[in-house]
């Protein structure tokens, strides 16, 4: 009998990526178990979608906390013992710090104490790949190399609304969409330092009709990622 994958899973919203998955899992089509589900948000519906699966849940609530952090007098008080500055600073390609410092080096802290967050929950599960399913934060070094620190390779996967390295960031759709490719798509690769920069797992593509709107581009390109996201996370579980 083949081991089942422990993925967990991250969203921000309605989770139809997560319940794609989901459905995959319960029908055969991936090797692999959901062991958790967290979201940045309260009240996320992608958390009732887990809720409803058996899937146990969390919630790290990054606005509350980056609030807090403006707030504080002191924001260094709030970092991790093992937060060392240099070395995120020298490997992240997020900010621009020789152009604002100041705003950079909030950023880097306040998402890393969001971040040592995270990881308490996560550390209490034993998963072998992390997904993002629709997660809209992006991760500091400090986070990514203590999910990769206990394996060799990448262990944190996301999906992207477009076909990379073309039109990164948080609008695929709507970039491809306002340029006027007549092909769209979407991507699923592994998380690294950059913003949509890691290796490529799988894409897939749909056409654009010359009649085409934004809404319908979205609609085509949901479909195509929850045909895609199963495929790539049984890919993963079949290379170990």
């Amino acid at each position: 009998m083949v081991e089942k994958l422990k993925v967990g899973t991250l969203i921000s919203g309605g989770g139809t990526n997560l319940q794609a998955i989901i459905d995959a899992c319960n029908q055969g089509r991936i090797d692999a178990e959901i062991v958790f589900t967290g979201s940045d948000v309260d009240g996320a519906k992608g958390l009732e979608r887990a809720q409803k699966a058996g899937i146990p849940t969390f919630v790290v609530a990054y606005a509350r906390i980056i609030a807090d952090c403006r707030k504080a007098q002191d924001i260094d008080r709030l970092l991790p013992k093992d937060f060392h500055l240099e070395d995120i600073a020298e490997k992240q390609r997020l900010v621009d710090l020789e152009k604002n410092r100041e705003k950079g080096l909030f950023f880097i802290k306040s998402r890393v104490i969001a971040e040592r967050r995270l990881l308490d929950h996560i550390e209490s599960y034993d998963m072998d790949l992390l997904v993002l399913a629709g997660f809209m934060r992006v991760f500091t070094p400090y986070f990514i190399d203590r999910i990769n620190t206990n394996a060799p390779g990448n262990k944190i996967m996301n999906i992207h609304p477009a076909l990379l390295p073309s039109f990164p960031g948080i609008d695929g759709y709507g970039d491809t969409f306002r340029y006027g490719c007549k092909i769209g798509g979407c991507t699923v690769h592994f998380v690294d330092y950059g913003e949509d920069t890691g290796p490529i797992i799988g894409q897939k593509a749909f056409e654009i009709a010359d009649g085409d709107t934004l809404e319908d581009v979205k609609a085509k390109g949901l479909e195509k990622e929850w045909e895609l996201y199963p495929a790539c996370i049984q890919k993963f579980a079949k290379s170990r």
